[in-house]
């Protein structure tokens, strides 16, 4: 039977131990035989802000690193991109290359991508993004890996492979997808429909320090000790859910990748290699998603009460705001005013996109859960 999903243990970033684990997660999957002399290969990381990679938020360096040796080695030329939240320009994407440490990419043999322009894809068989905007270096690739950071996301539960994929989205155009897509099932369809339109040849998921809590910028690092990879995003993330204590019903994305066939309907249908139940973190601090309500149409009436009652939404801690506007400036819905020189958000405008959540410079706005949504959940461990 082929293999699903590999999975090793990798505790720190060692360069000879994140080496040994990257060799040893590929070759249930079949290595990197399929890359040749003379391809070009994108490596699309996340590196969603300006952190530094202690911080958990990005794709580490030294894993980077060695998968780019590899590749190297094999005679392929390298390209590592990503476009952030903010301006898809050399000023930005320079600041935030020097923050995560990707000069030491280029110092492997990548090339970090400069090349700011745009392309226009079209895709019939999408279930909602017929039309997108992306990052036009990607048309210079023969094939493309996926390398993710496991982390916690206020609007999908969990940011690893198929979230990362958002990336091909040009940074300035994002908050217009969000608002273009303010369902969170229809926005993880979304996320689905780039991840098929790309269809990355392989995805790696960093998990050797994840991130928890107000994730997935302003959350809390937190060891797993992992890495895992597959040929499937969408299989690779069903494991990745399983490390940090979630499953479909908590992650928009696995539910839409369900939709459409692309995963089982059950994480134990999976061929997995490695041992996922002994890097299993059983206390990770989650962002709670309800996708069961989301995704529900026998009752579109009972699916809005429900949503409102029950769905999470950015809330502003005022002590820990500095107004800096950032949120104010990004909000796709136009939902946040400043008032009395602090933010304010208005809640009928509000499409729970967690754009300001994500990238409030100072973790000021949390992910909050309604009351009837706390009971319930005491309720269903209960019984």
């Amino acid at each position: 039977m082929p293999t699903d999903v590999s999975i090793v243990a990798c505790r720190s970033y060692d360069d000879a131990e994140v080496r040994t684990a990257l060799e040893k997660v590929l070759e249930p999957i079949g290595g990197l035989d399929w890359v040749s002399e003379g391809m070009t290969v994108a490596i699309k990381a996340n590196l969603v802000t300006f952190a530094k990679p202690e911080t958990a938020t990005t794709t580490h360096p030294a894993l980077l690193c060695a998968l780019i040796r590899m590749l190297r080695a094999r005679g392929a030329a390298v390209i590592l991109g990503d476009s952030p939240g903010g301006l898809y320009n050399a000023a930005f994407l320079n600041k935030v290359y020097s923050v995560t440490g990707m000069k030491a990419a280029e110092e492997a043999g990548a090339e970090l991508n400069r090349d700011f322009s745009q392309g226009e894809a079209q895709f019939p068989e999408a279930a909602v993004a017929h039309t997108f905007a992306y990052t036009a270096y990607l048309d210079r690739a023969d094939a493309i890996i996926d390398f993710c950071k496991l982390k916690t996301h206020g609007m999908m539960g969990m940011s690893a492979a198929a979230k990362n994929m958002f990336g091909v989205v040009p940074g300035t155009i994002k908050p217009e997808y969000h608002f273009r897509f303010p369902d969170p099932a229809d926005f993880a369809r979304m996320i689905v429909d780039l991840n098929e339109y790309f269809k990355p040849r392989l995805s790696i998921v960093d998990a050797v320090v994840g991130m928890e809590g107000n994730g997935p910028t302003q959350g809390t690092p937190r060891p797993i000790g992992a890495i895992a990879a597959s040929l499937s995003p969408h299989k690779l993330d069903m494991v990745c859910a399983r490390l940090i204590g979630l499953s479909a019903d908590n992650v928009p994305t696995l539910q839409a990748a369900q939709e459409r066939g692309l995963i089982p309907a059950h994480y134990d249908e999976l061929s997995i290699v490695g041992d996922v139940e002994s890097l299993c973190v059983k206390d990770y601090k989650n962002i709670a998603v309800r996708t069961g309500l989301l995704f529900d149409s026998r009752s579109k009436l009972f699916g809005k009460i429900a949503l409102s009652a029950l769905a999470s939404r950015p809330r502003i801690h005022k002590r820990d705001c500095r107004a800096c506007k950032k949120c104010y400036e990004l909000c796709p819905a136009r939902a946040i005013s400043m008032k009395g020189g602090k933010p304010a958000i208005d809640r009928s405008a509000c499409i729970r996109c967690f754009c300001c959540q994500e990238f409030c410079p100072f973790g000021a706005i949390k992910v909050h859960r309604p009351l009837p949504a706390l009971l319930l959940s005491r309720g269903n461990k209960r019984s």
